[in-house]
């Protein structure tokens, strides 16, 4: 059994004491290491915010290019289908044009030979008619056979100017002309004054006005015209330069022969 005095009881309480209040320092790298795994962790959870950030960014461009991407299609679709019905009008106006190539090409073998008809008929006619403006008319006759051997001149063209040859010989017989010619008058060449009136008057007379002539159609010759007509014709003529207002003149007349009915 121990006995101890009062005195030893109050020394160790003392003892005790003092050492449950005196604090124990903690090593100081500690409180480092959980600041600096506190800030490593705030580090990272920035970074884990600004990738998150990053990804919906990309997510939300992706989702836009998508959406962009999509309307092109639309787009294009559309455009396609109008290129398409272009290319099927394209395609069957295609066959209409060969088809018409086809039957220009048909045509061609056909009006060929037409034309060559037509151009020695007006050469034939040409030589029947009354002798006026002759060489111009023959000239103009050469011309066309002329053009019918060239390979640089196409077949419409060609065709023109055959029914514009045509054309001017029709005008003849509804219009009036006078113009200058030489003729053999008794046995010597001299300058005349010629009168056309459509295709039924046909006379010719000298500047002096001594010598007059009329076209006879039926015989194919020139008639001589009497000083009666000389007043008149001269009267015509300067009506047809349009020197003076036109007025009522007689002028002499093949007279007209009975055609045979066949």
């Amino acid at each position: 059994m121990i006995s101890m005095n009062r005195t030893s009881c109050w020394s160790i309480a003392a003892a005790a004491l003092a050492l449950a209040v005196t604090p124990v320092p903690a090593p100081a790298q500690s409180v480092d290491q959980v600041i600096t795994a506190q800030q490593q962790r705030t580090r990272l959870a920035q970074e884990s915010q600004e990738r998150i950030d990053q990804i919906v960014e990309n997510t939300r461009r992706a989702e836009e290019q998508y959406n962009r991407v999509l309307r092109e299609i639309e787009g294009l679709e559309v455009y396609n289908t109008l290129l398409q019905r272009q290319v099927d009008n394209q395609e069957a106006e295609r066959q209409d044009l060969a088809e018409s190539l086809e039957q220009v090409d048909m045509i061609n073998r056909q009006i060929v030979p037409l034309m060559t008809r037509m151009i020695a008929g007006l050469e034939q006619f040409v030589e029947l008619d009354a002798p006026f403006l002759l060489a111009e008319r023959q000239r103009r006759v050469r011309d066309l056979n002329a053009l019918l051997e060239r390979q640089d001149v196409t077949v419409a063209e060609k065709f023109r100017r055959v029914t514009e040859a045509f054309q001017i010989e029709m005008d003849y017989g509804q219009t009036i002309e006078t113009y200058k010619q030489t003729m053999d008058i008794d046995g010597g060449t001299r300058e005349v004054d010629m009168l056309r009136i459509g295709r039924v008057v046909l006379i010719y007379q000298t500047a002096d006005g001594s010598r007059a002539g009329v076209w006879n159609q039926t015989e194919r010759r020139w008639d001589p015209v009497g000083n009666e007509f000389r007043r008149d014709i001269r009267l015509a003529l300067q009506m047809a330069r349009q020197q003076i207002a036109p007025e009522l003149v007689t002028l002499p007349v093949a007279a007209p022969t009975a055609v045979e009915a066949r």
